[in-house]
């Protein structure tokens, strides 16, 4: 099969004093930086004070092998697909707002069970799955909404927020159409590649778990690929523990939706308790930090360190090392826990017939959700705090959200 050829945005414009590096990690700069680094000396030998020299357990996963210990797919079979059926007819019967969805309005007394054990999956287990065979043909696109966000509503009842206004109006928005939106009046607006045919680098999104419900594939490219955090937290601690330093020191984070920046770590360790296992924690956006398209990192913002640019590199370079492709389907929901796990998509093209387009939801299981780390405390306050049913939009159609918008 020929090799997918898809749009490559150009560089963000960088602000003065950044390093050499820009959203697309480029192999020859990544090696020549590290080289540089380490001929120069300094670096430091040893971890952080308390942080392990590896961590164990099943997210613990490279992508090459994981298929032999792990079925990621959780296939919905004839019964379960009518139950699911009924539970929309049951919603619409109601008469609500789609804010109003949930395990309550959106029944699935047999199917309950068998997704609060996948929900448990995403926080103790492997960190993924897949769920597979929802007619979407059969459906229209509300339905298909509601059929997304129900089902979802059992295994992390609660749906962050990604865009505090609609149509020009305030409103929690819980739902993205991840399309490519390209096009007259939109190409000088569009500042993240999720509303592009590029690629989109190793990242991860907001909040405890992201997951994407795939309404059509592309015609070609467009994989979907995930890796372990804690695997490449451990080659990075056995080979540069320098790194590690940097990682979970102080990073000046853009934050393009209310044009300012913060301050934070990207990574977060969480050592054993009583109840729960040592952890480590990633967060972090590599457009924030260098921009993409028509938002480029900000002139008022301190650039990035030499550091810092050879820390993004390693992580998305180890990322595509150890990830694994899970094979997206039209129809397929797939769930991440998005502190464990993070992310990346290859370039694809579309046809007039093919045109890839994904649902997006933010979740939280507050029964298994992990422990927030302190500076992150108050993004996940505006994920899931704040607003009613009756103020949450779930957009039926495709826009650039403001985070995404040079135009805010």
């Amino acid at each position: 099969m020929a090799t997918a050829t898809y749009v490559i945005t150009p560089p963000a414009l960088a602000p003065p004093g950044q390093p050499d590096i820009s959203y697309h990690p480029d192999p020859v700069k990544y090696q020549a930086r590290r080289e540089k680094r380490i001929k120069s000396g300094g670096l430091e030998k040893e971890l952080p004070h308390g942080l392990p020299k590896q961590l164990a357990g099943k997210l613990v996963w490279e992508g090459d092998n994981l298929a032999e210990s792990y079925d990621w797919t959780y296939v919905l079979d004839a019964s379960q697909l009518d139950e699911i059926d009924l539970a929309v007819k049951h919603f619409k019967s109601l008469g609500l707002s789609l804010g109003h969805i949930n395990q309550e309005t959106f029944p699935l007394p047999k199917l309950h069970s068998e997704l609060r054990r996948l929900s448990d999956e995403l926080h103790n287990g492997h960190g993924f799955f897949v769920v597979r065979g929802l007619r979407v043909d059969k459906h229209s696109r509300e339905e298909n909404i509601i059929i997304y966000a129900g089902l979802s509503a059992h295994i992390a009842p609660k749906r962050g927020r990604q865009d505090k206004k609609f149509d020009g109006k305030p409103a929690a928005v819980t739902i993205s159409h991840i399309k490519d939106l390209r096009g007259p009046g939109n190409n000088e607006l569009i500042g993240s590649p999720a509303f592009t045919t590029d690629k989109q680098v190793f990242h991860t999104d907001s909040g405890d778990i992201v997951s994407l419900f795939a309404l059509e594939t592309a015609a070609e490219g467009g994989a979907s690929k995930l890796a372990s955090t804690w695997r490449v937290y451990n080659e990075i601690a056995r080979t540069r523990p320098d790194l590690i330093h940097t990682l979970t020191g102080n990073w000046d984070i853009e934050n393009f939706a209310e044009r300012k920046f913060i301050s934070r770590p990207l990574m977060y360790y969480q050592p054993v308790t009583a109840s729960t296992p040592e952890r480590v924690i990633l967060q972090y956006a590599r457009r924030s930090l260098v921009g993409f398209g028509a938002l480029p990192r900000s002139h008022n913002i301190p650039p990035i360190t030499e550091a810092q640019a050879e820390a993004l590199d390693t992580l998305h370079f180890l990322g595509e090392k150890f990830s694994v492709n899970t094979y997206f389907q039209k129809g397929d929901i797939q769930y991440v826990n998005n502190l464990a796990l993070f992310h990346a998509r290859d370039g694809f093209t579309n046809t007039a017939e093919k045109q890839r387009h994904l649902l997006r939801l933010w979740l939280r299981d507050p029964e298994n959700a992990w422990e927030t780390p302190e500076p992150l405390k108050w993004r996940w306050t505006q994920l899931y705090e704040g607003w009613t049913p009756d103020e949450e939009v779930l957009p039926l159609e495709p826009y650039i959200r403001t985070a995404g918008n040079k135009s805010g």
